[in-house]
């Protein structure tokens, strides 16, 4: 009978030091993420780790010059995103007319100003919506369809982010 008393506290005393060890994970801060989301309904699409400095990009089709566009943030560590960069191939509806445009190797490039703790896209098979983070590409349109999205930088604790590693990012 003590063997399976003891038996009993060994499990007792572990399942309580595993509960307290996912909560301390859990309240410490692990980085931060950029996450895609369903605008209206806030269903998360897509949570890729981010640090801060990190470069976002979207890139598109322009739905009138049929040409690509290219801008890009990078991470802050206050969670937001800083515009640091437009592409574009040809001027059209909605590209900067009166900024200070240069050309370089034949495409137009403004260094535009601009911090958005969020943004809203609206992915189309026109436009081919695409997302790099980093060196990874994720295609817009398939995880959205035609629906808006709201992208946003999130501070993630150690436990979503030590879960990371165990789950595979799609």
């Amino acid at each position: 009978m003590s063997a399976r008393i003891g038996l009993r506290r060994a499990v007792v005393a572990f399942t309580l030091l595993s509960v307290l060890l996912a909560g301390v994970a859990a309240a410490v801060p692990g980085g931060q993420a950029l996450v895609v989301e369903d605008a209206d309904t806030g269903e998360r699409l897509l949570t890729v780790p981010v640090d801060e400095g990190a470069t976002v990009a979207l890139e598109y089709n322009h739905s009138v010059e049929k040409t690509r566009v290219l801008d890009v943030y990078e991470v802050r560590a206050n969670g937001s995103l800083e515009m640091t960069r437009m592409e574009f191939e040809s001027y059209g509806w909605g590209l900067p007319a009166r900024a200070d445009v240069r050309k370089e190797n034949g495409t137009f490039v403004f260094d535009p100003e601009g911090v958005y703790d969020e943004i809203y896209v609206t992915p189309g098979d026109v436009a081919g919506h695409r997302l790099h983070v980093g060196d990874r590409t994720y295609d817009l349109v398939e995880r959205a369809g035609e629906e808006s999205v709201r992208l946003t930088v999130v501070r993630r604790s150690a436990l979503s982010a030590g879960l990371d590693g165990l789950i595979p990012r799609l």
